[in-house]
């Protein structure tokens, strides 16, 4: 009788194969990054694409473009980004299909890869909690998903960490924040974090997650946020950096 469910089941597996890649001939499935069409185990982003990231290699490196940000601004334990992308790259779209077209299950891949990553760096061994950036329920609500939670939980189930959604808060709803400078984006962000239950983030390391870091002011107001509490650390990791 095993042996027959055994049997079943792979030739059910090769059938599906098989109508995959009839379909595929039809409605081929393209890399996110490059639109070179995808053949069989490569999903979203093909193995050259992956191949040619343009790593940060950040959390190698204590001083670092990402860490930087915040010399200076808030106390920052770490910050690494796992990749860099200039405007109009490939890789920006990557992060594009993440954000805005609904390939959140890409976020936890590409967070997975950066989780092994993060492994190899003692400057993030001895984070307790992960903790995406949060979005405001209206807006997550109309995107449907927090980019940002998706990608920590890829990082998490590398790292072995729990991820917290609860705690950290966005209380205001804000404006994009593409078009603005520095000084904009931190006036458009300074009050607009809060915290649930404090007490449960003392004296913890806390991992703060976003997709992708441009001049840190988002990144910046909730740390300040939780560094408030007391016996608190921060780092911070985000998929991308935008090197403009």
């Amino acid at each position: 009788m095993v042996e027959y469910i055994i049997l079943y089941l792979s030739v059910m597996n090769r059938l599906k194969q098989n109508i995959s890649d009839f379909l595929g001939l039809f409605f081929p499935e393209l890399c996110v990054a490059c639109g070179k069409r995808l053949v069989s185990q490569e999903k979203y982003v093909c193995f050259d694409c992956w191949q040619d990231l343009p790593a940060t290699n950040f959390h190698f490196k204590q001083e670092n473009k990402v860490a930087q940000l915040f010399w200076g601004r808030v106390d920052i334990v770490a910050a690494t980004a796992f990749f860099s992308y200039k405007r109009g790259s490939r890789y920006q779209q990557l992060i594009h299909f993440v954000k805005y077209k609904g390939l959140k299950e890409l976020g936890s891949e590409t967070g997975k890869k950066f989780g092994y990553q993060l492994l190899e760096s003692p400057g993030f061994a001895e984070i307790d909690v992960i903790m995406p950036v949060p979005l405001h329920p209206r807006k997550e609500k109309k995107r449907g998903f927090n980019q940002s939670e998706w990608i920590a939980s890829g990082i998490a189930e590398v790292l072995k960490k729990p991820v917290d959604t609860n705690t950290l808060y966005r209380r205001v709803f804000t404006s994009t924040q593409t078009k603005r400078n520095r000084y904009e984006r931190w006036q458009n962000v300074e009050n607009v974090f809060g915290l649930n239950h404090p007490k449960q983030i003392e004296n913890k390391h806390v991992l703060l997650i976003d997709d992708v870091v441009t001049t840190g002011a988002t990144l910046e107001a909730c740390a300040i946020h939780l560094l408030k509490q007391p016996g608190t650390k921060v780092s911070i990791a985000t998929l991308a950096y935008a090197d403009i």
